[in-house]
């Protein structure tokens, strides 16, 4: 049995599968369903909302999330050839109790890149990519406005307010 304040050592296979189990809660929290594609094609879940009376129309989301013991975030451009991808960054899986997400767009997260001048770097022109697992005050800023609650997913999905009032006591995790 390990005492509260002992770290255990999670490997990268943990931090995902904790990764991924976070964000499928949130997501139904928000009332949202979610789909888990059979293959790895840059998608690892899809968010949707089917009902009529949560929305006006069938809306999904394909989900690529970044999964992170602490604290990091990147950018690939792999994966801005798929369609409406969001990008979701679980943060410090290490302590639940602190744990946040944010989810952006390619075109999101790229515009936080190019404000940070990560576009400009070796790794973004040789490999395409850039990430950091130290982000900066000034990162985290930009990041503010994506950072996710049941009510922010259900804005991203442009939920009906009659399935917010069913739902008013998820809006506050």
């Amino acid at each position: 049995m390990t005492r509260k304040n002992e770290h255990i050592d999670m490997d990268t296979q943990t931090i995902e599968i904790l990764g991924r189990n976070r964000l499928v809660d949130e997501l139904l929290f928000a009332g949202l369903e979610v789909a888990m594609p059979l293959r790895d094609r840059g998608i690892d879940l899809i968010a949707y909302v089917d009902l009529a009376a949560a929305a006006s129309k069938f809306a999904a989301a394909p989900i690529q999330m970044k999964a992170a013991s602490n604290r990091a975030f990147s950018i690939d451009k792999k994966y801005a050839k798929i369609s409406n991808l969001v990008l979701v960054y679980v943060w410090c899986l290490r302590s639940p109790g602190n744990a946040e997400s944010f989810a952006l767009t390619y075109p999101e997260a790229l515009a936080i890149a190019k404000a940070l001048k990560w576009t400009k770097t070796i790794s973004w022109r040789d490999k395409g990519k850039y990430s950091t697992s130290h982000p900066s005050q000034e990162l985290c800023e930009l990041l503010a406005p994506y950072k996710m609650s049941p009510d922010a997913w259900r804005k991203r999905f442009r939920l009906s307010a009659k399935l917010r009032s069913n739902n008013s006591s998820l809006s506050n995790p």
